[in-house]
C-alpha cells in the first residue's frame, strides 16, 4: 500500500520526518561542533548503539562524546559543521555533512599543521523518542589523516 501524500496520516509522517531531522541538526551543532554535554545526554539515547564502531570496540555513547570531546574538538579549532542533505523516511534519517577546522591540536598522533580541514561525512541515525538510537557511517577522516600526515 502507498500512502496518501495529503490528508492527516501524510502530516503527520512529514511532521514527524521533520522533528527526527531537527534531532540531527540539534546533535551535530549543539553536541559535536558545539561541545554541549547537556544537548548529548538529551537527544542521545543511553542505550545508542554505533553500528559503524570497529569490531571489538565500545560503540555506545561514551564513544561517540569521547570522539568529538577529546579527539576531534582538542585538535580542530573552530569546529563547525555544516549540513549539506537530510532525506527522512519512518525512523531514520540520512544526512550527509561536513565537520571543519583549523589543525591546531594534535590529531590521532599528527601534530598541528595549520591547515584547514574538511571531514565529509554521510551517516544514516535511528531516532526513537527524540534521541539518537544507532549509528552507520562512513566519513573521510582516512583520506583527512593521510594529507596531513604528507605535511
Amino acid at each position: 500500500m502507498i500512502p496518501a501524500r495529503h490528508g492527516p496520516l501524510a502530516k503527520a509522517i512529514r511532521m514527524s520526518s521533520e522533528a527526527n531531522k531537527a534531532v540531527i541538526r540539534r546533535v551535530n551543532t549543539e553536541a559535536f561542533a558545539g561541545g554541549s554535554l547537556a544537548a548529548f545526554k538529551e537527544l542521545v539515547a543511553a542505550d545508542f548503539i554505533n553500528r559503524t564502531a570497529p569490531p571489538g570496540t565500545p560503540n555506545g555513547p561514551e564513544t561517540l562524546w569521547n570522539t568529538f570531546q577529546n579527539i576531534l574538538r582538542p585538535a580542530l579549532s573552530q569546529l563547525s559543521v555544516e549540513i549539506h542533505d537530510q532525506v527522512a523516511e519512518d525512523d531514520k534519517v540520512t544526512t550527509r555533512k561536513t565537520f571543519s577546522g583549523v589543525h591546531t591540536g594534535v590529531l590521532m598522533g599528527i601534530e598541528p599543521t595549520g591547515r584547514s580541514v574538511s571531514i565529509d561525512v554521510i551517516d544514516i541515525v535511528r531516532i526513537r523518542d527524540g534521541q539518537y538510537a544507532e549509528h552507520w557511517g562512513i566519513n573521510t577522516l582516512p583520506l583527512v589523516l593521510a594529507e596531513l600526515r604528507k605535511a
